[in-house]
């Protein structure tokens, strides 16, 4: 539960901080005392959104602390999934800049907003004035019975199915959509394949496709050319380069013994020969033979392989990978067929599981809209609504990721009266009572430690707003409760009373939080009753208010 919470710079409080018993506390004081900018507070270190707005006039940040104890086990769980450190108290801390930046930590490690939010909703329930608003809502009706019924925490299988129907949906819906352009798809595929696999293309084939059509055009040439390399080095008619070269060692030979000089060119000369005769051979071996036919078949490829170039403003490799994934589509929508009926297949068996788990949390709302209507409507009389009739109407509606019903709260104010929709004919302090009696009757059924009413009294006085205070006192018996309240008899069924004062000083407004004694709590409540603590009849029912409580 919350033990200390602790403000700096945050609107007009300066600093305050206060500590809050285990059952009913409190929170009073005259109109724009501050009383909302501690919700407000309270809500930042719980991890909701804030803006800079909300620093103090002058202040660089404004810091927000609150200490927690008593931690149940589904806290330490969250704790261990988050990889904090499980211990006794939790610090929550909230900084807000006046740049707008912000940041949080649990227990000193620093964690997200989002965070935040996750332990928080674990550790207070916050019912703020907006709330009676939102239970206008059929949405917020449908969670309100759902929580009761505890489909909330166990509703993941169904809208797992759900998503996966949604999605199987989707993608067969595309398919038989485009079924219609297939047949023109597959003839424009088969074209282009057709066209490009006579090309009979490879990774760098067009160039070399073009580099031998070219060879094959000069051939003529390159014959010429490569007999009359090969007659200087090798010819049998005239003497060549190796029979000169020979001749030439012939000659030296004849001078060597008188020429010692010679010996060694002649040794050169004779090793050069055999690389002439060498190059000989290989020259022979080029130019290779004339084709007319291979040189048409050339011809008429690389004509296609241009025509295709322009055709699709590619190069020939890049030809090559257009084929490939034409290919590769052709095969997909080859595959559509099955595709389909394996798709419509697996829509039908998810849709029939989707039809069982929504028929199943169907009856858990049906079976607990009664139960949670006659637990309402019992709270409701103690709340001097005694004739009041809430009806939770589960109504068959299409199926969606919620299930296959719309829940619609149904009241009727007086007996004898049809019921008809909350958003329509309840008043401010019937929704007031309404949710408090909801609030009470939910908190049997969860683990929330401490809940937060701003203003519940709107909207009643009097004996209502006795009952109200007796109600509230009786949940806080089971868990912690915090009130903002306007009205005395409220406020005095406290076992803790915090008074929020709001002072000027130096042309600057500060707000201070101070826990009441005996007296303290006397002059606030007369204060409240007659608008001024010294009123003598005031202060005596004030008196007599706070000894009923003791």
């Amino acid at each position: 539960m919350l033990r200390e919470l602790s403000i700096e710079n945050l609107a007009v409080i300066e600093k305050a901080s206060a500590r809050f018993g285990g059952r009913f506390n409190v929170f009073t004081g005259e109109t724009g005392a501050g009383k909302s900018i501690l919700i407000g507070g309270i809500n930042a270190i719980l991890g909701q959104r804030t803006t800079k707005d909300v620093v103090r006039t002058g202040a660089q940040k404004a810091v927000i602390t609150a200490l927690f104890d008593d931690l149940g086990t589904d806290v330490l769980e969250k704790m261990n999934e988050l990889g904090l450190d499980t211990a006794d108290e939790l610090l929550l801390s909230r900084e807000i800049y006046a740049d707008g930046k912000s940041s949080a930590r649990i227990n000193g490690h620093t964690v997200t907003a989002a965070m935040l939010r996750e332990i928080g909703g674990l550790l207070v329930d916050v019912h703020g004035q907006h709330e009676n608003r939102i239970l206008m809502s059929n949405d917020n009706q449908r969670d309100i019975l759902d929580n009761y019924a505890g489909i909330t925490e166990n509703r993941e299988p169904y809208r797992k199915a759900f998503k996966e129907f949604a999605g199987v949906s989707k993608r067969l819906k595309a398919l038989q959509e485009d079924e219609k352009n297939r047949e023109y798809k597959v003839g424009h595929l088969n074209s282009v394949i057709g066209e490009l696999s006579a090309l009979e293309l490879e990774k760098g084939g067009g160039e070399r496709l073009e580099q031998e059509l070219e060879r094959l055009r000069s051939v003529a040439k390159i014959r010429a050319a490569v007999w009359s390399a090969y007659g200087c080095l090798n010819s049998e008619s005239e003497p060549a380069a190796g029979d000169l070269l020979q001749s030439a060692v012939n000659s030296l030979e004849k001078i060597s013994d008188a020429e010692p000089k010679a010996k060694e060119l002649i040794e050169r000369l004779r090793a050069i020969i055999p690389e002439v005769n060498d190059i000989a051979g290989e020259i022979y071996g080029l130019g290779g033979e004339e084709s007319e036919e291979r040189e048409a078949e050339l011809s008429d490829k690389v004509s296609a392989l241009k025509l295709a170039k322009r055709k699709y403003n590619m190069d020939s490799d890049e030809l090559v990978d257009y084929l490939e994934s034409c290919k590769a589509e052709l095969a997909e929508i080859s595959g559509a067929d099955s595709e389909i009926e394996r798709l419509t297949a697996a829509k039908h068996e998810l849709a029939e599981q989707v039809k069982a788990l929504a028929e199943e949390i169907s009856e858990k709302r049906k079976a607990a809209a009664k139960r949670l209507s006659e637990e309402i409507c019992e709270q409701l009389k103690f709340l001097d609504m005694p004739n009041v009739k809430i009806i939770f109407a589960v109504n068959p509606d299409k199926i969606t990721i919620n299930g296959k019903d719309s829940i619609e709260l149904l009241i009727s104010a007086n007996a004898g009266e049809e019921p008809k929709p909350l958003n329509k004919i309840a008043s401010g302090g019937e929704l007031s009572r309404i949710m408090l009696a909801i609030k009470s009757v939910l908190a049997e059924n969860d683990n929330i430690p401490t809940l937060i009413f701003d203003e519940v009294d709107q909207g009643i006085s009097g004996r209502a707003a006795q009952k109200v205070g007796i109600k509230l006192s009786e949940t806080a018996a089971k868990r912690q409760v915090l009130c903002i309240t306007h009205l005395a008899q409220i406020a005095s069924k406290a076992d803790c009373h915090l008074l929020i004062e709001k002072q000027s000083q130096d042309e600057r407004t500060f707000t201070h939080i101070t826990e009441l004694d005996f007296e303290g709590r006397k002059r606030e409540l007369a204060r409240i009753i007659d608008g001024s603590d010294e009123s003598e009849s005031a202060l005596a029912a004030a008196e007599q208010m706070l000894r009923e409580l003791h």
